[in-house]
């Protein structure tokens, strides 16, 4: 925002004014021509009506830059997924297994998520890992496996595509397609996903800033994609105490600025399940639309990411408490 003042005003008055609003201010300038004095407002401060900003005395004109990511800044608040409103009144649940593992376990997982509030069965059939040597995910079968116990049970699919060619057989059983971290900027796999125009969970890059996070989302909508739901999952820190650092600030700025709805997961945000509570109780306390927890029956045997993974009780009590606070 760019604030230009007239030949008469007092610029310290002014200045004193924006402060007064949370409106910092980055620099000062001569106009281009005018020689009138411009303020340049520093971009973290606080998001203020430009035509509050127009009445200050002193104040000339107001200048807002053109946005970068017009349609995900017009998205709003909900997304709509096979009749779920993400961002609604009540917080979202999207809860499972790291990685589908048989039909059984899926099928035995959604059959105690069902009753707790969830709302979306997540699981991988397809694994990013970071070593070609561990598991990768069972592929098509596991999102048909997927698919069932979902809809056996009232629940609706999240899952994770990696590649441009699975983009079809992902979108035609999942009723949210998920993209990875390491995939936030894949901009050929982000426009494939945005032609089939289904709602999409884009997950944060672990190095990614917002306005980056934020133009992925505008290749999406860009490509057709119905809606775009933002995913926290931690990113990369300094302190190895837990697996990433959960930005929550991010989350506030992103849920009540811009407006926008944001999932929370904890299980990757910290790789460890007893974080999971207070983390996931912060994130809907500064905004976040739902949490994306991981569960295992046998966390011990995962074949990935078990010590993050809740027990079927854990969960339970997790839920229940996150429900209570919501209330």
């Amino acid at each position: 925002m760019i604030v230009s003042l007239r030949e008469d005003a007092d610029p310290q008055a002014v200045k004193r004014e924006l402060a007064s609003l949370g409106l910092w201010v980055a620099s000062m300038e001569r106009g281009v021509g005018s020689g009138g004095i411009q303020f340049v407002v520093a971009a973290h401060s606080t998001g203020v009506d430009p035509s509050a900003v127009a009445q200050i005395q002193g104040v000339g004109s107001v200048s807002v830059p053109i946005p970068e990511h017009p349609r995900i800044d017009n998205q709003g608040p909900q997304v709509l997924v096979a009749g779920h409103a993400i961002g609604g009144n009540h917080p979202t649940l999207m809860c499972g297994p790291c990685s589908v593992e048989s039909p059984e376990q899926i099928d035995a997982i959604a059959a105690r998520l069902a009753p707790l509030g969830v709302t979306f069965l997540r699981g991988g059939a397809f694994k990013p890992r970071s070593s070609p040597y561990n598991f990768q995910g069972h592929g098509d079968p596991a999102l048909s496996w997927m698919r069932d116990a979902a809809t056996k049970y009232g629940l609706r699919v999240v899952t994770e595509v990696l590649s441009e060619h699975d983009v079809t057989a992902v979108a035609e059983l999942a009723d949210l397609i998920q993209i990875g971290s390491r995939n936030m900027q894949n901009f050929a796999l982000l426009k494939r996903v945005g032609h089939v125009g289904k709602p999409v969970l884009l997950k944060r890059a672990m190095s990614a800033t917002i306005d980056e996070w934020l133009l992925a989302a505008e290749y999406l909508l860009h490509h057709g994609s119905s809606g775009v739901v933002l995913c926290e999952r931690g990113i990369r820190g300094f302190d190895p105490s837990t697996r990433n650092l959960v930005d929550l600030t991010a989350v506030a700025l992103l849920a009540n600025v811009h407006r926008l709805p944001v999932i929370v997961d904890p299980s990757h945000g910290t790789g460890r399940r007893d974080l999971i509570l207070p983390l996931a109780r912060a994130a809907l306390a500064a905004g976040a639309a739902g949490v994306m927890i991981e569960t295992h029956d046998d966390p011990g045997r995962a074949l990935s990411d078990g010590p993050q993974a809740l027990r079927a009780e854990e969960l339970q009590y997790v839920l229940q408490k996150l429900q209570a606070v919501t209330r």
